[in-house]
């Protein structure tokens, strides 16, 4: 039987407008009136945009507020009142929007106001000098390095969008190419020469005669698997047999794939000496150091001898609107038991028994105020469930904490709506603690001590222009927030690196990509290496979200970042299923589960040193997609988020519920 609990904590009185006035709003036509209609700016200069809001008869409009915001916050800034600041040269767009009002539920504007633009022009400051980034005093005969020349404009803001040309006073001595790529030839002094936008700049480089006369090359492994990292050493000798050091080395390879398909390059080396092979064959490295060289072969085998399939153990189907997160624990009773959310619904959280995977049984529904229950956690003694709220209608949103040591008779112990009215996207529960994300700003911490009766005693924000949060993990101590363009935040909540706690939060770190999507932050330490990793998920719709009846195809990828050096996180390898887009994630005893939106479920063998493309390692252990016929979006496989427990693999799917699954072998082997 399904229970259904109700959390009204308060109730609105919804007045109704009449007919003929709703007529009227829905022919109102307002327009907004920028002045000035268009700005040019130097870098860093300010200027004030003001609205005015007239009818179409272009009379004045009173009571209706505009708000102004950015395209390019990180370039161009504005102040919801339409102060401008540019930061970084080219053609930004303001956008200037009457604000909806909603007052008693009654609704006075459109849901989204009527808007303008402004163009708004920075010009790129006039080109002041060129450096030159990585040009050595000294070099070698028959070595190689890289001096790029780089143009600064008055702002002192590095432009990529010019170029100098590259010169060498002594070809004989020192060549330079177009890109700043110098060889050394013989031993002398010689001057590099850069020059454009009128500008020039030199630098004296000795190139230095290179005793080097043989290589000793050793392999770490020589029979290796798809996937493993090999370490090449190159030991330098003179004449007379003397080691040499100081002197660079580059590395490249030779494949001759087991194939004969003709595939391009099919593994990665860097110049530290690390390789990893991505199909199975042989694979020749070569170690050069001015006109002395040295060879080496290693075979690559395939990664897995036996492959493994995922095979359906049970579905709890939710046909009637979309699934959100899940979370599955053993109750207090031994009993198991998952929760799982609801997304642009009506606030509902269903709880199951998963006891027996293949007959999960839905036994209780909680409804709260909200359209979205995004995120559902449990605490680690399975006594407490935290529900996160988006889109309540008294738009106090916030969480709602369940007494949940009968699962089937959860029962609602409080709500914590303050500084959380803007929305809580997700939560994660550390402890008495709880992590609440505050409007996508910040997250708060929530002590939980007494679940009746929440406090808020800390948060974390990042204060960068157009700064915002998505996720937050806590383990041992560390909060790791997920902040999108500012990428991965590791904060000390009570681990002591930085004396942190929760209630007084301590940056330790953070790594921030490129593509600047970053939503999800998972950390493991790998039980081979010792290295300490954090995975980066994207989250990337370029062809929207298809909500009602078309699927949706995701984009993006996980970033693998070795936080081992803490002061010197570096980004090392990367999962990327082609065509597909990365949600959720889970790492447990070296292997990913990942949620791969359309491209379904993944598991994958992340055990080891890590480097490259995993996915064209054949680091796969298993897929599996969940078209399901009868779904909210049919046959429209769309995986949300995983968690291994005791031998299974839940997993929730946005169009058709909660799923288990286990890895077995495959029967065609």
């Amino acid at each position: 039987m399904v229970i259904r609990v109700c959390c009204i904590l308060s109730l609105i009185a919804l007045a109704v407008l009449p007919v003929a006035a709703q007529g009227e709003l829905q022919k109102e036509e307002l327009v907004i009136r920028v002045k000035p209609a268009e700005l040019v700016l130097a870098v860093g200069a300010k200027a004030k945009l003001t609205a005015e809001v007239v009818d179409v008869g272009g009379r004045p409009v009173e009571g209706k507020r505009v708000i102004f915001f950015s395209r390019a916050r990180r370039a161009l800034s504005v102040t919801p009142e339409g102060e401008v600041t540019a930061k970084k040269p080219g053609e930004h767009t303001v956008v200037a929007r009457v604000v909806t009002v909603r007052e008693k539920g009654v609704a006075t504007a459109s849901r989204r106001g009527p808007s303008t633009t402004v163009k708004v022009t920075v010009p790129f400051p006039k080109p002041a000098n060129i450096t030159f980034k990585g040009a050595p005093d000294k070099m070698y005969a028959g070595t190689s390095v890289r001096a790029k020349a780089t143009i600064l404009d008055t702002a002192g803001i590095e432009r990529n969008d010019l170029t100098a040309s590259m010169s060498s006073s002594s070809r004989e001595v020192l060549s330079i190419d177009a890109f700043g790529f110098a060889t050394g030839h013989a031993p002398g002094k010689v001057t590099i020469k850069a020059t454009g936008e009128g500008l020039s700049a030199e630098h004296t480089m000795e190139v230095l005669a290179n005793p080097v006369a043989s290589i000793d090359l050793l392999a770490s492994a020589s029979d290796v698997r798809t996937g493993d990292v090999v370490t090449f050493t190159a030991g330098l000798r003179d004449a007379k047999g003397q080691e040499v050091g100081g002197i660079p080395v580059q590395y490249s390879f030779l494949a001759r794939p087991d194939d004969a398909f003709g595939q391009a390059a099919t593994g990665q080396i860097d110049q530290d000496g690390r390789f990893v092979a991505e199909a199975p064959g042989l694979y020749t490295i070569v170690a050069t150091c001015g006109s002395t060289t040295a060879r080496t072969t290693v075979r690559a085998k395939k990664r897995f001898k036996i492959e493994r399939k995922l095979k359906i153990v049970g579905q709890g189907r939710v046909d009637d609107t979309h699934t959100s997160d899940l979370w599955v624990w053993e109750g207090v009773d031994g009993r198991d038991y998952c929760v799982t959310g609801t997304w642009g619904a009506n606030g509902d959280a269903h709880f199951w028994d998963v006891t027996n995977p293949g007959d999960m049984k839905r036994i209780a529904t909680v409804n709260v105020d909200a359209r979205t229950v995004n995120d559902v956690k449990v605490s680690q003694d399975g006594r407490i469930c935290i529900l996160s709220r988006e889109g309540a209608s008294n738009r106090k949103n916030g969480i709602v904490i369940l007494d949940v040591v009968d699962p089937s008779k959860p029962k609602i112990l409080a709500e914590y709506t303050t500084e959380l009215t803007g929305g809580v996207h997700n939560l994660f529960i550390d402890g008495k603690h709880v992590y609440a994300l505050s409007a996508g700003r910040r997250y708060d911490v929530l002590d939980i001590e007494d679940p009746r009766n929440p406090k808020k005693i800390g948060s974390y924000q990042v204060f960068e222009p157009g700064a915002s949060i998505h996720d937050v993990w806590i383990e041992d101590g560390i909060a790791y927030s997920s902040n999108w363009r500012y990428g991965i935040h590791m904060v000390d909540v009570g681990n002591g690196i930085k004396g942190g706690s929760p209630s007084n939060p301590k940056k330790i770190s953070s790594y921030a990509y490129p593509n600047g999507a970053n939503h999800a932050a998972f950390p493991y330490k790998s039980s081979e290496t010792g290295k300490r990793y954090v995975i980066g998920g994207d989250e990337m719709f370029p062809f929207g979200l298809g909500v009602k009846d078309k699927p949706t195809y995701a984009r993006g990828w996980m970033h693998f970042i070795d936080f081992t050096d803490l002061e010197n996180p570096k980004e090392v390898a990367r999962y990327q299923v082609p065509e597909a887009g990365t949600h959720n994630l889970w790492v447990e005893d070296d292997i990913l589960y990942a949620a791969y939106y359309n491209g379904g479920l993944r598991v994958v063998d992340i055990s080891g040193d890590l480097m490259g493309d995993l996915y064209n390692q054949g680091r796969e252990i298993a897929t599996f997609l969940s078209p399901d016929h009868q779904g909210f979006i049919k046959n429209a496989p769309m995986v949300w988020g995983p968690q291994p427990h005791k031998g299974h693999i839940f997993f929730s799917d946005w169009n058709s519920g909660l799923y288990a699954v286990k890895l077995v072998p495959n029967p065609r082997q």
